[in-house]
């Protein structure tokens, strides 16, 4: 049987800038989280629509994606959402070593998570991209019935119910889904992005 001390990390001859091409930005990770509801998965699409199309190579990785292949098996406990998070993260740091900007879209509730998110992609890379639609909103869109679930008590667990989340003290950019456009959210992004190139100093947007 192979031993860990057998298994070594083997270098690439090509870096990420050399992947994306001359003149590109190097590959970033855009971390949506926030409650279920607030509008991740939908701002996620759309952005790396508006991503591709411009000819900036994106890919989102969705929560509920994941979960049916790459992270199928786990549960909700917070032990296998701490593991889905670490998949994730991991696939991340490998898209942006391929030159693909990720959007991650996951609820990812707990501080500590999206802490060992950005270690494993890297901070320079992440960008956590908090989605604050307040929980009223969220619950009165409740596009797969959980909230419905959850107060009828057939649903335990959920998270902005009766499972924590901890919003980002300081996220990279504050989005309220309620209070603005797909549009308009999509440009405070695309600044955010345009923020890269010009040094890390003044990264956060939108941010009270």
């Amino acid at each position: 049987m192979t031993a860990p001390q057998d298994v070594v990390p083997q270098p690439h001859l090509l870096s990420s800038l050399e992947r994306m091409g001359a003149g590109r930005p190097a590959a970033v990770t855009l971390w949506f989280t926030g409650l279920p509801g607030a509008g991740k998965t939908t701002l996620a699409m759309h952005l790396e629509a508006r991503l591709v199309r411009s000819g900036r190579p994106a890919y989102v990785l969705d929560g509920d994606n994941l979960r049916h292949g790459l992270c199928r098996g786990l549960g909700f406990s917070d032990e296998d959402r701490s593991e889905n998070i670490r998949r994730t993260a991991e696939a991340c740091r490998l898209f942006n070593d391929a030159g693909v900007i990720a959007v991650s879209a996951l609820v990812s509730p707990l501080a500590a998570q999206r802490a060992m998110a950005r270690d494993i992609i890297g901070p320079s890379r992440f960008f956590e991209i908090h989605v604050a639609t307040p929980l009223a909103v969220c619950e009165q869109r409740d596009p797969k019935g959980l909230y419905r679930r959850a107060r009828q008590g057939t649903l335990t667990g959920l998270t902005g119910v009766d499972g924590l989340y901890e919003a980002p003290a300081r996220p990279d950019l504050r989005l309220d889904t309620s209070a603005g456009t797909i549009d308009d959210a999509l440009i405070s992004i695309e600044a955010l992005l345009a923020s890269q190139s010009n040094g890390r100093g003044s990264r956060r947007h939108g941010v009270p």
